[in-house]
């Protein structure tokens, strides 16, 4: 975790934070922080900046922080990937935002089974928890955009056209020679 995302339910003052579970656990375990400690934050879909730890315990952790520096920008990229086997979503979704892509659109396709598309994998809740994590290694705090489209034909049909615009357009076809 090269930042800690937070939220706006974390925040039960303006610029002072309360963090349990997982975060609290990686700040006293890998940070080893103390008080006084300056930590990099940001919030989620909104500016980054420090932290200052003002209570640690092992319970919870209280930060006093100020946001004053903008995420950075998104790559121009829209990853179109037939849906992989649901194991496989949670790496992806934690790769894509750690590299800062733009939109991933996870589509139908002829090898795809449908049972796929029940994974629990594929919940929102589910998707921004592996997506937080991306942000947090990509030192970022803008969610990528995540389109879900269980039907090819009317999506290469109607919507691709419009998604993709005049923008370059590459295909990586998984068999090789």
């Amino acid at each position: 975790m090269n930042l800690i995302i937070l939220t706006p339910q974390d925040c039960p003052q303006s610029n002072i934070a309360h963090l349990t579970g997982r975060r609290l656990q990686h700040v006293l375990e890998v940070h080893q922080a103390q008080v006084g400690q300056q930590l990099r934050v940001g919030m989620l879909n909104g500016l980054m900046g420090n932290a200052e730890v003002v209570h640690l315990d092992k319970q919870s952790l209280q930060l006093r922080f100020e946001l004053d520096q903008a995420p950075p920008a998104k790559l121009p990229l829209t990853l179109l990937l037939a849906l992989p086997r649901p194991k496989m979503l949670k790496r992806i979704f934690q790769t894509v935002a750690t590299m800062g892509v733009e939109r991933v659109v996870l589509m139908n396709s002829y090898r795809v089974e449908k049972s796929f598309w029940d994974s629990p994998f594929l919940q929102p809740d589910a998707i921004q928890e592996q997506l937080i994590l991306g942000l947090e290694q990509g030192k970022d705090t803008v969610l990528p955009e995540i389109i879900l489209e269980k039907r090819f034909k009317p999506f290469v049909e109607d919507r691709l056209s419009s998604l993709a615009g005049d923008s370059l357009k590459l295909v990586a076809h998984p068999v090789a020679e």
